[in-house]
Parts: C-alpha cells; structure tokens; sequence
C-alpha cells in the first residue's frame, strides 16, 4: 500500500492470479467462482496454527460485547460443528493474513467494485462426524441475513485450510441461483438458518427453481489448498457432513464493496431486521451503524483490479 495514494498494489505474478473477463462474466451468471491458488502452502498453514491456537484459548483482541445472534463454540459446547465470528478481530494473525491485498483483489474483480472491505469472518470446524446433525449446513444464501446492507455486490470467499472436496463436506453452490427471482416472501432475516427446518428450506429451495423456469444444480466445490471458492451474495449454497477422517477447517469471508452502508430494514412482523455489527461498529453522524468502521470492517483492497 502507498501511503499517499492509499491503493493497494499487486506483484506481476500476483496480477496473473486474477479472474479473467471471461472468469468474471462466469461469475456474474452461475453465481460462484474457484480461485487460483492466491495463498502459499505457509500462510495456509498459518492460519491452522492461528486456529488451534485460538481453541486452545489465545483472544489476541477480545470483542467488546457479544451481539445476540453471535456464533461462538466454546469447549464446553463439545465436538459438534464449530463457528467462530470476528475471528479476524480476536486473532491477529488470521487477520493478517486474510487481509491479503490479492484476495481482496480477486474480489473486487468479480463484483466490480474498486474497494472491498471486510465485512464478517467465521473460523468453521467441521468434525469427522457423519452423524453430528450439527455438520450440515442446510441451503440458504448469505444475503438473507444482510438486509441491513445496502449493496447487491456483496460476496463470500470460502478458504479451507487443506484440500477440501466432497467426502469432507465442502460448501457446495446451486448453479445459477444468484439470478433468481423469489418464489414468494419466505423472509427468513430474523432467524438464523440453523434453527429452520432443512425440509422447509429444501422445499423453499425446490419451489424457487420451479419459479424461476430451471433445476436445482448442485455443485460442490473441489477446493485445492492454498485456493478459495467465491459466491454472490444471493447464491444459494450448503454444505454436507464430513465423512473423511480429518476435521474440515476452513475460515468463511464475507466481503463488501465500499459502497455497502447500513439502511433500516422492515421485518414482516413490523420489527427491524438487525445484524452483529450494530452491536459493536461505531455511529455514522446520521446516528447508524458504520459498516465501514476500520476496527471491525477493514479495507483489504482499494484500487484498480
């Protein structure tokens, strides 16, 4: 980064890694993309150490408050499937590293935008369990719990830390869907996937690809280590239980571009949809949460990429 300019920069061989024209337009219709290998076999392992290290009980920097709806295993909770928010805000060193220039680069390429910050982070544990209902993440896209968030071009980087593919239940991505229209308003902003009923979320899923004149095509993604799978925020994705005998570890990044801001959202119910970071971010003037808080919402990537 320059400091008079404040625009991040890339290496010769980091530029190759980009998306292409081509990576981008797939990306704009089927919803997902998979990355080139944008981290080095060390700072994947990095963030393994980071990880093992923060479950063992190592807060470099502990939050300030604990929103309502904050995902947070503790030991106590025992072996089920584990989410950590905010990791990169309690660990520095898997901060550090995922606020890699190219990453964010990478990002900005495929939703256009010339800055992206951070929005949220989740350390994930998946355990060799097949059996622990707690490692099935049923169908659902990341933008239904985003609207307090202005932007439509907000995305998720999904970075395992080791090859990840299908015996480990990797994320797995529904072809098309960040094109769909909604079948009906299945608002679902006020609760958190995991406390509906999968089959209610299957039909919700089946119903919209009717809607929408298509088929429910699942791709799981074969994730080489050191590369990420990145989806739009409208992409319907899950992912299955882990039938492999290493635990699934992996840190789910949820980006924004520099235009998202905060904007007052209606529940059906005449409430007001709220999100973790209204808890905790600073004020704008206007009095509302500051998504582009420096502290909880970094820029990794401001610039041309």
């Amino acid at each position: 980064m320059t400091a008079n300019t404040w625009e991040f920069t890339l290496t010769e061989e980091e530029i190759e890694l980009l998306p292409s024209d081509s990576d981008v337009e797939f990306y704009a219709e089927h919803g997902w993309y998979l990355s080139k290998k944008l981290f080095t076999d060390g700072e994947v392992e990095r963030l393994e150490a980071a990880s093992e290290a923060f479950y063992a009980g190592r807060v470099d920097r502990p939050l300030p408050g604990r929103p309502p709806r904050l995902a947070y295993w503790k030991p106590e909770k025992g072996p089920v499937q584990r989410h950590n928010d905010y990791i990169h805000y309690e660990s520095a060193d898997i901060g550090a590293t995922l606020r890699k220039p190219l990453l964010g680069a990478v990002a900005a390429r495929l939703c256009g935008a010339t800055e992206i910050r951070i929005f949220q982070s989740t350390l994930i544990f998946k355990p060799p369990r097949p059996d622990e209902p707690s490692n099935i993440v049923p169908w659902h896209f990341d933008g239904d719990y985003w609207a307090t968030s202005a932007s439509e071009r907000m995305l998720t980087a999904f970075i395992p830390f080791h090859d990840c593919d299908e015996r480990m239940g990797t994320i797995t991505m529904i072809d098309g869907s960040n094109r769909w229209q909604e079948a009906s308003e299945d608002n679902v902003t006020s609760m958190h996937f995991a406390d509906r009923d999968r089959n209610d979320l299957e039909s919700i899923l089946a119903r919209n690809a009717r809607f929408n004149g298509t088929e429910v095509r699942k791709v799981p993604m074969i994730i080489p280590k050191g590369h990420a799978s990145f989806h739009h925020s409208h992409t319907y994705h899950g992912s299955g239980e882990n039938r492999s005998a290493a635990p699934r570890r992996a840190v789910s990044l949820h980006l924004q571009d520099g235009e998202n801001a905060y904007q007052e959202y209606r529940l059906p119910d005449g409430g007001t949809a709220s999100y973790n970071h209204d808890f905790l971010v600073r004020r704008t003037p206007e009095g509302t949460p500051d998504y582009a808080d420096p502290e909880f919402c970094p820029v990794m990537w401001r610039g041309k990429a």
